[in-house]
């Protein structure tokens, strides 16, 4: 299937086109091309909260799959995204289990939330790259949140202590409300940053 190349997730924003979805980045590993992928909340909120590294007090579809997978002596090797026809990306993942390689079709989404769970590489096409990629600066501080926090919800968490915040955030957790707990973490994060 032609020359491979080699992506990494480089985040998430909110789309300028569709309500309701996100855009997932990839970029291509030794180049500048960044490839936009729209998605639902739903697998943005499964990738976000991997790359926040938030915990959540029960697990979701992905991490379920993940320990089934673990407990079944099955493994991810890699996702390859094959092909791109109107828009839509499909994809395909490579599992091994006692030196057998099985490969199941997946919605790209589905196929890099489980590529980041189990730590394994994504691919796709040189002709998809050629098709989807387009030329971004990178910025040092992309966030990988949806979101940014507005800046009432700024001032509310800089008069807060860290107890309080880091109380607040197992209360957002245990309420599954990871939006507000990748936003208090985005907090504490600062400040630590801003103690060093």
């Amino acid at each position: 299937m032609g020359n491979l190349v080699k992506l990494r997730v480089m985040g998430l924003t909110f789309s300028q086109t569709q309500a309701g979805s996100y855009a997932l980045v990839l970029a291509e590993d030794a180049g500048r091309r960044r490839i936009p992928i729209m998605i639902g909340a739903f697998e943005a909120q499964a990738i976000a909260l991997h790359l926040e590294e938030l915990k959540p007090p029960r697990p979701l579809t992905h991490d379920l799959f993940l320990s089934f997978s673990r407990a079944y002596g099955v493994e991810l090797k890699e996702v390859l995204i094959t092909k791109l026809e109107e828009g839509i990306f499909y994809s395909e993942l490579t599992f091994i289990r006692e030196g057998e390689t099985v490969k199941i079709d997946s919605r790209t989404s589905d196929a890099v939330a489980l590529a980041l769970r189990f730590k394994c590489p994504i691919y796709t096409t040189a002709e998809i790259l050629e098709k989807a990629g387009i030329y971004l600066e990178e910025k040092e501080d992309e966030a990988k949140s949806p979101e940014e926090p507005s800046p009432e919800e700024y001032e509310a968490y800089e008069s807060k202590s860290l107890l309080e915040l880091e109380s607040e955030l197992d209360l957002a957790i245990e309420n599954e409300d990871y939006e507000a707990a990748s936003k208090i973490r985005d907090e504490l994060k600062r400040r630590s940053g801003a103690e060093e």
